[in-house]
């Protein structure tokens, strides 16, 4: 039986380390590739890339050219892929070779960083990075650690879904402390807004069932109104600019209130996942305060072209609000998974989530939610859902140290202008027409509709050139549906089909958005 020091890799673990790095590069090289060895979009069939595994674990050691072999001849064909540059879909999964690399030195490291105790450093560098990314992007200074008054702060979460459901527990339980443990609450949100602010409610039990996004929206009647439920979730139909209609919203909040709902959660969306368009914070702050609600901003992709001021107009309100979140996993080349969650007062969360059996007590432990405590002796365990974490912080440091504030800058950047340049291509065309304005990097487009032409038939042309421009299999873009009335508040379901140009992948150049625009083109009419 080999011991805990011996491994089964055939050599050094420089030199399988040296064979894996290799694959990792000419793969990148292989999506660079005019004619990439795969379509973007992967081809596989259900069951296809798993009828080429056993059924059984093998029964010994098998050589690791081997099981690379398989990954280039079992695993890449089955892939999506992501960083190929012609990927135009959702919001892009950003990587870079610094963040890959701490990925692998945090692999090694194996830190298992709960607490402050069971690895300083791995806190301390969190603590510092998260600061740093608070100041790069122009974040009001409550919430970083360093502002003086101990109580704001940051903790890397795995995803923006994680921040929404840790933010959302932190603010019923704040409203049944206060209120008592019977009391029902309301979550409030944009139609626009990303599906795991639903998902959130579900999970802390406010409802019982998930909403209808394909609806027109809540100005009124609750989305579960079941007296089962923990309270109610309000999905507000969107107003000019496909931002939340704030109106509507102090509507449904004083209605809740009359019929004894408190008013708890507050979601203003920065760059909503159809469209990019933006909730008003300000306007959404006035109205949590007056309720005594916690405001929670969703900048999941936006948030990292604050990092260029001339985007911050985009935090404006942000000051005010409980909680903001982005993810450099998405536009800032760090490598999935990591959301950077801000809080104004971290006490709310640590008392929400802190628990402490007496095998995670020790010396260095400090009250939760002593504002009072060192800033960097935290037990990010009260942060998060998980006991346990990985040194998350270790790839954002990389990415920070090695490219620095302006060359991410230059990165943002190079992509804004590609969309502008896109959206001016789309614009000039008669066939197409920009559905949204461009938000960004994200350019909305679908066909022209033709004079007296049914909406449905406009939508059905719009699915076939996605189709179209897809079958290619060098670039792949996603679809949205938007409300097609001017004041995107309409009560019929009727919603727009349109094409989601979304230009931010790490690999992306000018000539891939070109080519893409070549596809489009040649699949019209």
């Amino acid at each position: 039986m080999a011991s805990s020091r011996e491994h089964p890799l055939g050599g050094s673990f420089v030199q399988a380390a040296s064979a894996v790095a290799r694959d990792i590069e000419a793969y990148w090289q292989d999506l660079e590739r005019d004619s990439p060895p795969w379509p973007v979009m992967s081809s596989a069939t259900p069951g296809q890339v798993l009828s080429k595994f056993p059924g059984d674990a093998p029964m010994h050691p098998e050589s690791l050219e081997r099981v690379l072999a398989d990954v280039r001849e079992v695993i890449l064909p089955g892939l999506t892929h992501w960083q190929a540059p012609g990927f135009f879909g959702y919001f892009p999964a950003n990587t870079s070779p610094p963040a890959v690399l701490a990925d692998l030195l945090c692999a090694g490291l194996g830190v298992q960083g709960m607490s402050w105790a069971t690895s300083p450093a791995c806190t301390e560098l969190e603590v510092r990075v998260l600061d740093w990314l608070a100041r790069a992007i122009g974040l009001p200074a409550r919430f970083e650690f360093g502002d003086g008054s101990g109580l704001g702060g940051a903790v890397i979460q795995g995803t923006a879904s994680e921040a929404a459901i840790t933010t959302l527990v932190a603010a019923r339980s704040r409203v049944r402390n206060r209120l008592g443990p019977s009391a029902r609450i309301g979550v409030y949100a944009s139609t626009q807004a990303h599906s795991s602010i639903a998902k959130a409610a579900m999970i802390a039990g406010v409802i019982d069932r998930a909403p209808d996004f394909a609806g027109p929206g809540d100005d009124g009647g609750a989305l579960a109104d079941d007296q089962r439920s923990g309270g109610v979730l309000r999905l507000i139909a969107p107003g000019k600019g496909l931002s939340m209609d704030t109106s509507a919203l102090s509507r449904a909040m004083s209605r809740d209130a009359a019929m004894g709902i408190t008013p708890t959660f507050v979601v203003a969306t920065v760059g909503t996942t159809a469209s990019m368009a933006v909730d008003d914070v300000g306007a959404c702050a006035t109205l949590a305060e007056r309720h005594g609600a916690w405001l929670h901003v969703d900048a999941a992709f936006a948030g990292a072209a604050c990092v260029c001021p001339e985007f911050r107009d985009l935090l404006r309100g942000c000051e005010r609000a409980d909680s903001f979140c982005f993810n450099p996993h998405k536009w800032l080349l760090t490598t999935f998974d990591c959301d950077c969650l801000y809080l104004a007062d971290r006490r709310a969360i640590i008392d929400a989530l802190s628990v402490t059996p007496e095998y995670l007590r020790n010396p260095a432990a400090t009250p939760a939610a002593n504002p009072a405590a060192h800033p960097a002796r935290i037990d990010y365990r009260d942060w998060q859902l998980p006991l346990g974490r990985r040194m998350r912080a270790l790839k954002l440091w990389f990415v920070m140290r090695l490219y620095g504030v302006e060359g991410l800058r230059a990165y943002i950047r190079e992509h804004v202008r590609l969309g502008e340049m896109f959206a001016a291509i789309v614009a000039a065309d008669d066939r197409l027409e920009l559905v949204a304005p461009r938000g960004l990097s994200l350019v909305c487009f679908a066909p022209r509709p033709k004079p007296g032409e049914i909406l449905a038939s406009v939508n059905e042309r719009a699915r076939a050139l996605l189709l179209a421009t897809n079958a290619d299999g060098r670039v792949y873009l996603t679809h949205a549906t938007l409300p097609t009335e001017a004041d995107g508040s309409a009560r019929a379901a009727a919603q727009r089909f349109v094409l989601r140009m979304a230009i931010g992948g790490s690999f992306t150049q000018e000539r891939h958005v070109r080519l893409a625009w070549s596809l489009i083109r040649g699949a019209l009419p």
